[in-house]
Protein backbone atom coordinates (compact mmCIF):
# COMPACT_ATOMS: atom_id res chain seq x y z
CA UNK A 1 0.00 0.00 0.00
CA UNK A 2 1.49 3.55 -0.54
CA UNK A 3 2.37 4.93 2.67
CA UNK A 4 0.95 8.79 2.13
CA UNK A 5 -2.68 6.71 1.56
CA UNK A 6 -1.76 4.57 4.37
CA UNK A 7 -0.84 7.89 6.76
CA UNK A 8 -4.32 9.47 5.44
CA UNK A 9 -6.39 6.57 6.17
CA UNK A 10 -4.17 6.07 9.75
CA UNK A 11 -5.18 10.05 10.52
CA UNK A 12 -9.03 9.67 9.06
CA UNK A 13 -9.49 6.33 11.14
CA UNK A 14 -8.12 8.32 14.41
CA UNK A 15 -10.21 11.40 14.26
CA UNK A 16 -13.17 9.22 13.57
CA UNK A 17 -12.19 7.85 16.61
CA UNK A 18 -11.95 11.13 18.67
CA UNK A 19 -15.27 12.01 17.21
CA UNK A 20 -16.85 8.85 18.08
CA UNK A 21 -15.59 10.11 21.48
CA UNK A 22 -17.30 13.16 21.71
CA UNK A 23 -20.43 11.65 20.71
CA UNK A 24 -19.94 9.01 23.61
CA UNK A 25 -19.12 11.92 26.19
CA UNK A 26 -22.12 13.86 24.78
CA UNK A 27 -24.40 11.30 25.48
CA UNK A 28 -22.91 9.87 28.92
CA UNK A 29 -22.10 12.51 30.27
CA UNK A 30 -24.02 15.54 28.55
CA UNK A 31 -20.75 17.07 27.38
CA UNK A 32 -20.72 19.78 24.75
CA UNK A 33 -18.90 18.52 21.66
CA UNK A 34 -15.99 20.66 20.43
CA UNK A 35 -17.40 23.22 17.96
CA UNK A 36 -15.18 23.05 14.89
CA UNK A 37 -16.88 26.44 13.41
CA UNK A 38 -14.64 28.39 15.82
CA UNK A 39 -11.82 26.39 15.05
CA UNK A 40 -12.99 27.57 11.22
CA UNK A 41 -13.67 31.00 12.51
CA UNK A 42 -9.88 31.44 13.74
CA UNK A 43 -8.89 30.03 10.39
CA UNK A 44 -10.74 31.90 8.70
CA UNK A 45 -9.65 35.26 9.78
CA UNK A 46 -6.19 34.73 9.33
CA UNK A 47 -5.56 35.99 5.86
CA UNK A 48 -6.53 39.32 6.49
CA UNK A 49 -3.92 39.13 9.43
CA UNK A 50 -5.72 38.22 12.66
CA UNK A 51 -4.37 35.40 14.28
CA UNK A 52 -5.69 36.24 17.81
CA UNK A 53 -8.85 36.64 19.46
CA UNK A 54 -10.27 38.28 22.34
CA UNK A 55 -13.04 35.53 22.32
CA UNK A 56 -13.51 33.54 18.99
CA UNK A 57 -17.61 33.28 19.71
CA UNK A 58 -17.52 37.25 19.79
CA UNK A 59 -15.75 37.84 16.81
CA UNK A 60 -18.19 37.92 13.46
CA UNK A 61 -18.94 34.37 11.99
CA UNK A 62 -16.98 33.47 8.67
CA UNK A 63 -18.22 32.57 5.30
CA UNK A 64 -18.06 28.51 5.26
CA UNK A 65 -16.44 28.41 8.95
CA UNK A 66 -18.14 25.19 9.72
CA UNK A 67 -16.69 23.60 6.75
CA UNK A 68 -13.41 25.28 7.09
CA UNK A 69 -13.18 23.97 10.78
CA UNK A 70 -14.53 20.57 9.77
CA UNK A 71 -11.62 19.93 7.10
CA UNK A 72 -9.40 21.33 9.63
CA UNK A 73 -10.18 19.11 12.12
CA UNK A 74 -9.28 16.52 9.89
CA UNK A 75 -6.01 17.85 7.59
CA UNK A 76 -4.76 17.82 10.91
CA UNK A 77 -5.56 14.45 11.93
CA UNK A 78 -3.51 13.51 9.13
CA UNK A 79 -1.02 15.55 9.93
CA UNK A 80 -0.55 13.83 13.30
CA UNK A 81 -0.91 10.75 11.44
CA UNK A 82 2.06 11.87 9.23
CA UNK A 83 3.92 12.93 12.64
CA UNK A 84 3.73 9.77 13.87
CA UNK A 85 5.13 8.11 10.52
CA UNK A 86 7.99 10.37 10.85
CA UNK A 87 8.77 9.94 14.38
CA UNK A 88 8.46 5.98 14.13
CA UNK A 89 9.55 5.13 10.44
CA UNK A 90 7.46 3.88 7.88
CA UNK A 91 7.45 0.37 9.35
CA UNK A 92 5.52 1.61 11.60
CA UNK A 93 2.67 1.57 8.92
CA UNK A 94 2.90 -2.58 8.69
CA UNK A 95 4.15 -2.94 12.34
CA UNK A 96 2.07 -0.45 14.59
CA UNK A 97 3.02 -0.09 18.32
CA UNK A 98 0.38 1.43 20.72
CA UNK A 99 3.18 3.26 22.78
CA UNK A 100 4.02 5.50 20.01
CA UNK A 101 0.88 6.11 18.73
CA UNK A 102 -0.13 7.10 22.41
CA UNK A 103 2.78 9.35 22.63
CA UNK A 104 2.28 11.13 19.56
CA UNK A 105 -1.06 11.13 20.49
CA UNK A 106 -0.57 12.96 23.96
CA UNK A 107 2.30 15.39 22.83
CA UNK A 108 -0.20 16.68 20.34
CA UNK A 109 -2.00 18.33 22.83
CA UNK A 110 0.41 20.90 22.93
CA UNK A 111 -1.11 22.48 19.93
CA UNK A 112 -4.48 23.47 21.59
CA UNK A 113 -2.64 24.62 24.37
CA UNK A 114 -0.19 26.82 23.51
CA UNK A 115 -1.50 27.45 19.83
CA UNK A 116 -5.61 27.05 19.09
CA UNK A 117 -6.95 28.20 22.53
CA UNK A 118 -4.21 31.26 23.31
CA UNK A 119 -5.53 32.38 19.69
CA UNK A 120 -9.15 32.04 20.03
CA UNK A 121 -8.57 33.83 23.45
CA UNK A 122 -8.86 31.04 26.18
CA UNK A 123 -5.40 32.06 27.02
CA UNK A 124 -2.61 29.64 27.17
CA UNK A 125 -3.53 26.07 28.50
CA UNK A 126 -7.40 27.74 28.46
CA UNK A 127 -6.20 29.59 31.41
CA UNK A 128 -9.14 32.30 30.34
CA UNK A 129 -11.82 29.57 30.45
CA UNK A 130 -14.13 29.02 34.19
CA UNK A 131 -12.55 25.60 34.77
CA UNK A 132 -8.84 25.71 33.14
CA UNK A 133 -7.72 22.24 34.91
CA UNK A 134 -10.82 20.83 33.98
CA UNK A 135 -10.57 21.86 30.19
CA UNK A 136 -6.48 20.82 30.54
CA UNK A 137 -7.48 17.33 31.63
CA UNK A 138 -10.44 16.86 29.08
CA UNK A 139 -7.79 17.95 26.17
CA UNK A 140 -5.11 15.64 27.41
CA UNK A 141 -7.98 12.83 27.42
CA UNK A 142 -9.24 13.75 23.85
CA UNK A 143 -5.65 13.64 22.72
CA UNK A 144 -4.84 10.05 24.78
CA UNK A 145 -8.20 8.84 22.94
CA UNK A 146 -6.73 10.54 19.26
CA UNK A 147 -3.53 8.34 20.11
CA UNK A 148 -5.17 5.61 20.87
CA UNK A 149 -6.92 6.07 17.49
CA UNK A 150 -3.77 6.23 15.39
CA UNK A 151 -3.26 2.69 16.61
CA UNK A 152 -6.13 0.81 16.10
CA UNK A 153 -6.33 2.78 12.53
CA UNK A 154 -2.96 1.61 12.03
CA UNK A 155 -3.70 -1.64 13.65
CA UNK A 156 -7.00 -2.15 11.35
CA UNK A 157 -5.03 -1.10 7.85
CA UNK A 158 -2.24 -3.60 8.37
CA UNK A 159 -4.71 -6.54 9.48
CA UNK A 160 -7.09 -5.73 6.44
CA UNK A 161 -3.94 -5.14 4.07
CA UNK A 162 -2.63 -8.49 5.43
CA UNK A 163 -5.66 -10.59 4.01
Amino acid sequence: MNNLLAIGLIGIGATITLDLWSMIRKTVFGMTPPNYAMVGRWLAYMPQGKFHHTSISASAPARGEQVIGWTAHYVTGIAFAALLVAITGEPWINHPTIGPALGVGIATVAVPLLLMQPGMGAGIAASRTPKPNSARMHSLINHGVFGLGLFASGWLLQLWYSM
